[in-house]
């Protein structure tokens, strides 16, 4: 246990990444895998998680507030409609990252969404149907992807999705709480268990 968790600044333990910078603690210990059912923030952790391809999340997350005002709140309607101008507006913003083919790929994965939304109600009653199967707390931060993250992959690029590679999908289904991957000891596994427990899964309307 200890080779996976370090002591934080109250004493308890926690996965041991969240040391690597200071920001990571808070991020650790009020989202990282607390279940999410809001469309919003599900396409931007997909879509960040899209631009921290060959990146670091340190990078990612110093610019995310640069990230939500670039593509107004990553609300995915707003973003489907963007065009080669908002593309070139982004190019020439220096709080994002400026690459042209992460950037189409979440033009074209909002519209890839609007799809699903319309036939699923939502992204969320979609993408939580690819709910991971419990990890038992020894096997936490063990692997990088898992057979739900690959199912879900392959989904996705089935239906037109771009950089959605099985280890990005895998990644974001940590963050989001599809799995809870804290670390056997931390405390915040705990809370991420009841989390889930009490978290009611979003579910596609039934047809009248």
């Amino acid at each position: 246990m200890s080779n996976v968790t370090i002591a934080g600044p109250d004493g308890r333990p926690r996965c041991r990444w969240c040391a690597a910078a200071p920001e990571f603690l808070r991020y650790h210990d009020e989202e990282w895998g607390f279940p999410v059912a809001d469309d919003a923030r599900l396409f931007e952790k997909l879509s960040l998680e899209a631009f921290q391809s060959g990146l670091s999340w340190r990078t990612i997350l110093a610019k995310r507030e640069n990230f939500r005002r670039a593509f107004h709140g990553f609300e995915i309607a707003r973003v489907a409609r963007f065009d080669a101008g908002d593309v070139e507006r982004l190019l020439g913003d220096s709080g994002v990252v400026r690459h042209r083919g992460k950037i189409e790929a979440v033009i074209n994965n909002a519209r890839r969404a609007e799809e699903l939304v319309r036939e699923a109600g939502s992204l969320a009653a979609h993408i939580w149907r690819f709910e991971a199967a419990s990890i038992r707390p020894e096997e936490a931060q063990t692997r990088s992807t898992s057979p739900e993250a690959v199912a879900l992959s392959k989904d996705l690029k089935k239906r037109g999705w771009r950089f959605v590679g099985p280890t990005t999908v895998y990644a974001f289904m940590q963050a989001m709480g599809l799995v809870n991957d804290h670390a056997e000891g931390c405390v915040i596994r705990p809370e991420i268990n009841a989390a889930c427990v009490a978290f009611a899964r979003p579910t596609a309307p039934r047809a009248a």
